[in-house]
C-alpha cells in the first residue's frame, strides 16, 4: 500500500522556526505596548457552544463559522428519511453543538458575563489566540489565523476610543508599518438609513457599503438594489459614497444631511470629540474620517476603526469598534464596551513584504560552539552555561565533525557568530569567534565577549 501524501487543511499554515521568531517579533511588540496601557491578559477555548457564537456576527457570518461533529453515535435517533429530507442548515444545527471560534469579541462578552462578580470594571484586557473562519483563502485571508485584541469593558468614555488609538499609532510605529487609521461611526450609518428612509436595511446597507473599497461603486449599488433598496433611496446615497472630499469636508457634508437624524447627529459629535483630543496628542500617524468604512459585524454600535497599509496591497490589518450591549445577549445588559483587533497575519505579511523584520530577528541562536572533540566540549559546556546564564542564547555542534560542515550549519540557521575553542584558547583562556557576516575573527575573554553579546 502506497504512503499517504501528507498535507494539511487549505487556509492553513505551518510555520518555520525563522517564521516563528519574526511571528514573536510582532506578537510580542503588541503585546508589551498593551501592557503600558494597562491592559491584563486572558484566554478562552478555541471552541464555544454554538449558541454563543450563532447570531452575533450576521448571515455571512455564520456560514463562516466552523461547526464540530457531536461526540458517538449522532445519527442514532435520526432515521434516514429525516436525514435526506433535512436541509443542510438545519441537520447541522442537530449534529453540533459547538463550533471553533470566529472571533475573540463575542467569547470574551461570554466571560464576562460569567466571571462578572470577579471582575473589577471597567475591565481591561488583551488576548492573542487564533481563530478560525471558512473563508476562500487567498492573499491575506487565511482560515486560521492570530487576532490580538485589546478590550476596554464597564466604560462610556470616549477615551477609551481615544486609548486605543494611540496604542494602534504605537504599534505601527514600532513595526515601522506607515499606515492611515480610519474611522466612522455606526450611528452616522443608521442616520444615513433614515435619511434614505430605509433604516430597517440598515444591516444590507452596512454589509455592502463596507465592500466598496474592494469591489467598487457599481457593484455597490448592484447589490443595495438586489436587497431590496429603492433607485430613489441609493441616488441619495451616491454624494455621500462618491465623496473624495478631506475628513472635515466629507464630515460637514454628512452633517448637513443627517441634521434631522438623531443618531446621525450623536454620531458625528462622537466622531469630532474623538479627533479633537487625538489634535492634542502627537500621533505618527494619519485619522481620518471615512463615511463607507461600516465593518460587518452586526454587534458594532458607536465608532468603528480600520486601519490600512500604506505601502503595501492588502485588507485591513487592524480594526474595531464599540459595541453598547453585547453582553446583553448573555444576561448583563448595558454593559457597553470597545475594542480593537490586530491581525497578526497579514502584518506579517506587510512585515516581509516590505522587509521591514530587524536583522536579529532572523536568528534564534546568537553564538555557536564549533566542536573540537571530547576534551573542547568540555571545557565548552561550562562557557555555555556560564553564557546562558547571562540569557545569552547559544549552543554546541553535537558532533565532532569538519568545521566547514559546521560553519554551514550555522550559516543556514542565520547564527552570526561562532566560538572557536581548540588546545591554544583553553590554554590562553581565550575564545576566538567569527563573524558569520563580516568573515572577521577576533580574540576575547569570556568576560568580554559577555559584554559584546549583551550590547548587540
Amino acid at each position: 500500500m502506497a504512503a499517504e501524501k501528507p498535507g494539511i487543511p487549505k487556509g492553513t499554515r505551518d510555520f518555520s522556526p525563522t517564521e516563528m521568531v519574526k511571528r514573536d517579533y510582532i506578537f510580542n511588540t503588541i503585546k508589551n505596548i498593551y501592557k503600558i496601557y494597562g491592559y491584563q491578559p486572558i484566554e478562552t477555548p478555541a471552541m464555544e457552544n454554538l449558541s454563543t457564537l450563532l447570531g452575533k456576527y450576521g448571515e455571512e457570518g455564520d456560514k463562516l463559522l466552523f461547526k464540530i461533529l457531536n461526540q458517538g453515535d449522532f445519527l442514532s435517533k435520526m432515521s434516514k428519511k429525516d436525514i435526506s429530507t433535512i436541509e443542510s442548515q438545519k441537520l447541522s444545527s442537530l449534529l453540533c453543538d459547538r463550533g471553533l471560534r470566529y472571533d475573540l469579541t463575542v467569547p470574551f462578552a461570554r466571560y464576562v458575563v460569567q466571571r462578572r462578580n470577579d471582575i473589577t470594571f471597567p475591565f481591561k484586557r488583551y488576548q492573542i489566540q487564533p481563530v478560525w473562519r471558512g473563508d476562500n483563502p487567498q492573499k491575506g485571508r487565511y482560515r486560521e489565523f492570530y487576532q490580538c485584541d485589546a478590550d476596554v469593558i464597564g466604560s462610556n468614555s470616549l477615551l477609551n476610543e481615544v486609548e486605543l488609538i494611540q496604542i494602534i499609532d504605537r504599534v505601527f510605529t514600532n513595526l515601522n508599518i506607515k499606515v492611515v487609521i480610519k474611522l466612522n461611526n455606526r450611528k452616522i450609518l443608521t442616520g444615513l438609513a433614515d435619511y434614505i428612509d430605509e433604516k430597517d436595511k440598515i444591516t444590507d446597507i452596512t454589509v455592502a457599503i463596507d465592500k466598496l473599497e474592494k469591489f467598487g461603486i457599481e457593484k455597490v449599488n448592484e447589490e443595495l438594489s438586489q436587497k431590496g433598496l429603492s433607485k430613489a433611496a441609493i441616488e441619495k446615497m451616491q454624494p455621500v459614497l462618491n465623496s473624495s472630499e478631506s475628513s472635515s469636508a466629507k464630515l460637514k457634508i454628512i452633517s448637513d444631511l443627517l441634521k434631522n437624524s438623531v443618531p446621525g447627529k450623536k454620531g458625528i459629535e462622537e466622531i469630532n470629540l474623538i479627533i479633537s483630543y487625538l489634535e492634542k496628542v502627537k500621533l505618527n500617524n494619519d485619522v481620518e474620517f471615512d463615511i463607507t468604512l461600516a465593518r460587518g459585524l452586526n454587534y458594532y454600535t458607536g465608532i468603528i476603526i480600520e486601519v490600512k497599509a500604506i505601502d503595501y496591497e492588502i485588507g485591513s490589518i487592524c480594526g474595531g469598534g464599540r459595541y453598547d450591549d453585547l453582553t446583553g445577549i448573555f444576561g448583563l445588559p448595558d454593559v457597553s464596551g470597545v475594542g480593537i483587533s490586530f491581525g497578526a497575519d497579514r502584518i506579517y505579511d506587510v512585515m516581509e513584504g516590505l522587509n521591514l523584520f530587524p536583522e536579529d530577528t532572523t536568528a534564534v541562536t546568537q553564538l555557536l560552539f564549533a566542536n573540537f572533540g571530547e576534551k573542547e566540549e568540555l571545557y565548552c559546556l561550562k562557557l555555555i552555561q556560564a553564557f546562558r546564564e547571562e540569557n545569552i542564547s547559544c549552543e554546541i555542534y553535537p558532533e565532532s565533525t569538519k568545521i566547514k560542515k559546521q560553519m554551514a550549519y550555522a550559516d543556514k540557521k542565520n547564527i552570526p557568530y561562532v566560538a572557536l575553542v581548540g588546545n591554544n584558547e583553553i590554554q590562553q583562556n581565550i575564545i576566538t569567534v567569527k563573524n558569520m557576516i563580516t568573515g572577521e575573527q577576533k580574540k576575547y575573554t569570556k568576560t568580554e565577549l559577555i559584554k559584546v553579546l549583551k550590547a548587540r
